[in-house]
Parts: C-alpha cells; sequence; structure tokens
C-alpha cells in the first residue's frame, strides 16, 4: 500500500496506571522549554511581526513616534506578546490526544521594544482521569507560565490547562456515530452536531463585503482617554471582528512565535528531532512528508487524524482576540490587569468570529485602581459562543493624576 492510500494516522495510547505514576512524578516540575521559545527579544521586527500575526492596528505597537507620545514613553508591545514569547509545550501522555482549554492571563508591566523576556513554565499537576462523551476518558493538565525582562521584574503570569484525550477512543465514536468535532466536556473539541456544520462555510460575496467593511471600519480608542467615571454597568464594549479566518491568519501567528510546541523546523532539523521525539509528528498521506501534530490548525489530513472535521484556529490565537479587542477598547491611557477565557468550540477556516463584552461591575481594586469588570465573548456566524472570559481593567480617573499605563511606565 503506498502512502497516499492510506489515512493519517496519530500516535494512540490509553490511559493506564504506569502513564498517570508517571505524570505524578513529574508534578511541580520546572520544564525545559528551549525548543518552545520562539522570541527572546522584543525587537522592532518581532514586535511588528506579532501584531500583524493577530491582526492588531494599534500604531502604538508599531509606530514609535505615535509610542513615544503616549503614556508610555517609548514604543511597546501588545499584552499578549509574551505568548510570542512561549506561550505552551507538548508535555507528556504519549499517544494522547490533546486541546488546549483554557488560559488565565496576570500583567504587571508593558514590555518595551529591545527588552529581553525570560519565560518559565512549571507543570502544575492533572485532574482526573474522568470519562469523556468524546474519547473514553481524558485528563486535565495544569501549567502555570511566568515572564520577567532583562531586570528581573515579572513582566506575567499564565495559569493554562490542557485536556488530554484517548485519541484512538474519538476515533472509534465518530466512525461509529457518523459525527466529527462533537462536544468535548467543554472543552475546545468542536461543537458539531450529529450532522456537523457545513465546512468550510459558504458565503456570498455581498456577505464577505459587510464583513470586511466591518473589520476596516474598526479603530483603537487610542490617544482619547476612556474614563472610569464615563463607563457604567450595563454598558457594551465596542466590538472587534476577524474572518473569514484563512490559512495565512494561522500562518502569520505562527510567524510571529505563536507555535504553542516545540518550534517548526524543516527538512533535516525536523527530522532529527522527529526521530528523537516519535510522538510530535505523523505522516501526511498526500504529501508523504512528515508534519507536527500543530499542523492540525493548517493541515487537513492531520485535523481529521486529530478526530476533527476541518483546520481550526489555536487557542492562545483566540487569547490574543480577546486581549486586542480590550486594548482596542481600553485606549492608551487603560491596562488589562487579567482576563480569562475558556475554549468551548473550535473556530474553524472559513469562520467569522465577533468579539463582544458587557461591563458588568466597576469599583477601586485592592490596589487601589479604578477597575470595571467585563465580561467577554466570542461568537461565531452560527450564534455559538465558542469563547466565554472575563476581564479586569484599570481605566485613568477623573479624580487621579496619571493613568494605569503611565503608573507602569518605565
Amino acid at each position: 500500500m503506498s502512502v497516499d492510500e492510506q489515512a493519517a494516522v496519530m500516535p494512540q495510547a490509553v490511559i493506564d496506571a504506569s502513564m498517570i505514576e508517571a505524570m505524578e512524578a513529574k508534578v511541580g516540575a520546572r520544564l525545559r522549554i528551549d525548543h518552545s521559545v520562539n522570541n527572546e527579544v522584543a525587537s522592532r521586527i518581532a514586535v511588528t511581526k506579532f501584531a500583524g500575526g493577530i491582526g492588531d492596528i494599534n500604531p502604538l505597537w508599531t509606530e514609535p513616534d505615535y509610542a513615544t507620545g503616549s503614556p508610555y514613553g517609548a514604543p511597546v508591545a501588545p499584552p499578549s506578546f509574551i505568548i510570542g514569547c512561549f506561550s505552551g509545550i507538548q508535555f507528556g501522555w504519549p499517544g494522547l490526544g490533546s486541546f488546549h482549554s483554557m488560559s488565565h492571563l496576570r500583567f504587571e508591566r508593558p514590555v518595551y521594544w529591545n527588552d529581553w523576556v525570560h519565560a518559565e513554565c512549571v507543570y502544575d499537576g492533572f485532574d482526573g482521569p474522568s470519562p469523556s462523551t468524546f474519547a473514553g476518558r481524558s485528563v486535565t493538565d495544569r501549567f502555570v507560565n511566568s515572564y520577567r525582562n532583562q531586570h528581573g521584574e515579572r513582566i506575567a503570569t499564565i495559569n493554562w490547562n490542557v485536556i488530554n484525550f484517548e485519541r484512538g477512543s474519538a476515533l472509534a465514536k465518530r466512525g461509529a456515530s457518523g459525527t466529527a468535532g462533537a462536544s468535548t466536556d467543554g472543552a475546545n473539541t468542536g461543537g458539531a452536531k450529529a450532522s456537523g456544520p457545513q465546512l468550510p462555510h459558504r458565503w456570498e460575496l455581498d456577505e464577505v463585503a459587510d464583513i470586511e467593511a466591518r473589520v476596516l471600519a474598526e479603530r483603537p480608542r487610542g490617544k482619547q482617554p476612556r474614563y472610569w467615571e464615563d463607563v457604567a454597568e450595563g454598558d457594551l464594549v465596542d466590538p472587534v471582528t476577524k474572518g473569514p479566518i484563512g490559512l495565512t491568519d494561522e500562518i502569520a501567528f505562527v510567524a510571529g512565535g505563536g507555535t504553542p510546541i516545540p518550534r517548526l523546523k524543516a527538512h533535516a532539523a525536523a527530522l532529527h528531532d522527529y526521530q528523537a521525539h516519535p510522538a510530535w509528528a505523523f505522516r501526511d498521506p498526500i504529501t508523504s512528508a512528515r508534519e507536527p501534530i500543530y499542523s492540525v490548525h493548517y493541515n487537513l489530513q492531520a485535523a481529521r487524524a486529530m478526530s476533527v472535521p476541518f483546520q481550526y484556529d489555536v487557542g492562545f490565537q483566540r487569547q490574543c482576540w480577546q486581549i486586542h479587542h480590550l486594548t482596542h477598547w481600553a485606549g492608551d491611557h487603560g491596562w488589562i490587569k487579567e482576563c480569562r477565557a475558556e475554549y468551548r468550540r473550535f473556530v474553524y477556516l472559513s469562520d467569522v468570529i465577533e468579539l463582544r463584552g458587557k461591563i458588568t461591575g466597576k469599583r477601586v481594586d485592592d490596589d487601589g485602581e479604578h477597575v470595571v469588570d467585563i465580561r467577554t465573548e466570542a461568537v461565531n456566524q452560527r450564534g455559538e459562543t465558542v469563547m466565554p472570559g472575563t476581564a479586569v481593567v484599570a481605566l485613568p480617573s477623573r479624580n487621579d493624576a496619571g493613568s494605569p499605563a503611565g503608573r507602569r511606565a518605565r
């Protein structure tokens, strides 16, 4: 049988006592992440590529003259840039499929152009095994990322979860039911019902024209302060639209540093890695090439081997959209203190996502800052919430000198 007559097959395993014992021994370990670090220096090029890779047009990140006149006094990176330095790692549970399911980010300081970003990742343990309607049994890993600059100052922290599932069981259930991409216990594992959505989504030209006009009309708040006194509980956050999601959107995110696994390589450099770590790759039956498991985000054969019907976005990519949405609304004087999101359904290539938000409360927090609590959501063209979330945003007050951004300026 030739390669192109075979289906793409990824390594498959079941959760057993020896696997659980091995992972329990790793709890608390500080992980080796050099192979998954994409940016160490916030150079002009690195920041510009990252901002472009998440579709953020804010001049605060890319135009030095503009940024010099901002509360920061110099060019800075988007808060989400740390994700483009190091986001995540492929770790443990060999032979299981996995989906990033949740992230909670806390931001303390801005990243200035030419800062060094030092990342660390600690394995915080796992929950389960638990029964899964999608794939036999699953376990949920917990990780903690921390980031510091060249002065040793903490920039940010990310707590993030990954659901690992028995890939063979998922494929068997899909084959038995004819369902691809069914819900997986709240994880970022689809949203197709028994019949599933039509993929790719078919758009009429006038629909696409309306979507693109909406995207082109969106602007960041910019220099005009959004004062805490001027917002009220129940106010809506200006929406931001992404899509229709295309292949280049995924490539641009990867090029900006978004790969949340061992960084992508080619030819001999890649094959040496795959020989040392067979679970990192599979053979594409169409091209016969070895492809990384990460290619589920742009390779149809990989997505199907992961029991998903079509290529889909990256969890951390979607988190970057949430942060982009918040910084657009807060303006140059605001500061995103924290945000949290769950990845409930896949965002497939060809989908359109609208990021929305609503203020649920106002208060002065324990740091003495005037903050608003926001409920966020990302909704696709089918009306499904693919990413519910929350955020805490500090805004300038008419009664205080300075601004949250200015207080964090170097």
